[in-house]
């Protein structure tokens, strides 16, 4: 007698393993537990980043990190690389610079030597690249380069619009992206760049919502972004309004894109906008820089229904109520800003917004400036979600970077741990406890012997959610140049869910 077990598990541990999805819930409360009972959490087998095309500007000098955390229960193969996203129609000319039509030319792709190719789990690789005509790239990650994958893009422009430093984070294509904090004020330019890293067209609608609620416009609507490349639009050829605080939604309708927004100022520098957290009645944004001269809140509610919430600052001491400021009031479908001066009074801080009553789903970002006066410097902070099981920054360097970590409801544990250089220099770990209700602002382990670059991972060990952001300052003619990127969760593992009952079938 033969006999075949059909495992509905195991197949379902399979369908996860390979296509890397994860069922993933953003609680109503910051600091809530979000840790679900797991059979079992295997690594993602397969992982994309879309880093978008860094800068306008001729004089821009561009570095990019790649690195992949080590991850237990991977194998010995797999790969990672970064091209540039090219598309070329059968004429040879470029089809993905603006804002592109359909015209029905299949084109070839382009295919370059890789800009990144990393060689090992655990060391950081770096490249670069300078001047305008720097190309969005588009990375895979297989096998053991996959479980939590980071790459970040950092741009330094040292004069014009702009000015400063820049930073993003490069991330996985999705469908749906919200960006509170964008403006088509007179002294801005602000981009959204989309790059599509596949094989046929995306179709994606950018829609704009001011003061008074959302912009007419029909030029947003139908966007084309052709196959394996980027297309920059500029918000202010997409309406005539000269909105001070924007929120900007794209919404694809065919495919899937990379979204980010770069934000430029004529006078205040400028960074990348990245995405908030998905709309949620609670939200935590960490880590503004100690030093900040002018915090400025920026939110919106997709619904009909009006927001109330409390504003909080998570302070080394604990959580305070900033005086002036203690609610905000979000009218459905319009865009609120609210500015809060210099509200972290000299220490670290993080922003925990909680509904007063009802909860109603928000977005929202912090545009944050240091410096006074003509040496003013400007980044956002959007929204994010927490550590959970692991998360990183890369392009660290031995003085500059600083990590910042709160954790809004109970205390934390966490360790993190500084990766081997770029160039040599041993790995090594801190356990750091984080109060609850408190955010702490630490300057991170530092490889021994560290030559180039590094990479932080921080790691819950126990206690309640974590959320941070890694700040990377340097000065440029004596302007304070500053980015800040958040850590969610890298996503790098799976969990598979325990059955309460056996589910096998038993074919005689």
């Amino acid at each position: 007698m033969n006999r075949t077990t059909l495992s509905l598990i195991a197949g379902a541990t399979a369908l996860a393993a390979v296509t890397g999805f994860a069922a993933l819930s953003a609680p109503d409360t910051p600091g809530a537990d979000t840790t679900a009972k797991a059979a079992a959490q295997l690594p993602v087998e397969r992982t994309s980043l879309l880093c978008p095309a860094p800068s306008l500007s001729d004089i821009a000098e561009t570095s990019y990190t790649s690195f992949t955390p080590v991850t237990k229960g991977t194998g010995s193969g797999g790969k990672a690389e970064l091209q540039a996203a090219a598309q070329e129609s059968k004429d040879g000319s470029n089809a993905g610079g603006g804002k592109g039509k359909d015209d029905g030319k299949s084109g070839e792709r382009k295919t370059e030597k890789p800009v990144l190719t990393p060689k090992e789990p655990g060391k950081p690789v770096t490249g670069d690249s300078s001047g305008a005509e720097s190309p969005a790239l588009v990375g895979t990650a297989d096998g053991r380069f996959a479980p939590g994958w980071t790459v970040q893009e950092t741009t330094e422009v040292a004069a014009g619009t702009g000015r400063g430093l820049q930073g993003v984070n490069c991330t996985a294509p999705d469908t749906s992206f919200w960006f509170p904090g964008a403006s088509t004020a007179a002294d801005r330019t602000d981009y959204v760049h989309l790059t599509n890293p596949d094989d046929s067209a995306a179709v994606v609608d950018i829609e704009l919502y001011g003061k008074d609620g959302a912009l007419q416009s029909t030029v947003g609507e139908g966007i084309t972004v052709q196959p394996h490349s980027t297309d920059p639009v500029l918000l202010s050829t997409l309406t005539d309004a000269k909105q001070t605080n924007l929120t900007v939604h794209v919404n694809v309708r065919s495919g899937r894109v990379g979204a980010a927004v770069q934000a430029l100022d004529d006078k205040l520098g400028g960074d990348w906008l990245a995405a908030s957290a998905d709309p949620s009645g609670s939200l935590v944004l960490p880590g503004i820089p100690k030093d900040a001269t002018s915090v400025r809140l920026v939110a919106f509610t997709p619904g009909d229904a009006d927001a109330d919430l409390k504003v909080r600052l998570a302070s080394p001491s604990g959580l305070i109520t900033p005086a002036g400021h203690e609610t905000v009031h979000v009218k459905g479908g319009m865009t609120t800003a609210v500015d809060l001066g210099d509200v972290t009074r000299g220490e670290a801080g993080s922003l925990v917004l909680t509904p007063t009553d009802r909860s109603v789903p928000v977005v929202a970002a912090l545009r944050v400036i240091r410096g006074k006066g003509d040496k003013q410097e400007t980044a956002f902070i959007p929204a994010t979600r927490p550590v959970g099981t692991r998360a990183t920054s890369a392009d660290n360097t031995a003085k500059g970077s600083t990590l910042s970590l709160t954790a809004p409801g109970r205390a934390a544990t966490v360790e993190v741990t500084a990766s081997a250089g770029s160039e040599g220099g041993t790995p090594v770990s801190k356990t750091y406890t984080i109060k609850a209700g408190t955010t702490q602002d630490i300057e991170p382990p530092v490889p021994s012997g560290l030559k180039g670059t590094y990479a932080l991972t921080v790691e819950p060990k126990s206690g309640g959610p974590v959320y941070g952001a890694r700040t990377l300052a340097a000065t440029e003619g004596g302007v304070p140049g500053f980015t800040v990127q958040t850590l969610p969760d890298d996503r790098g593992t799976v969990a598979v869910p325990e059955a309460d009952e056996d589910l096998s079938v038993v074919q005689k």
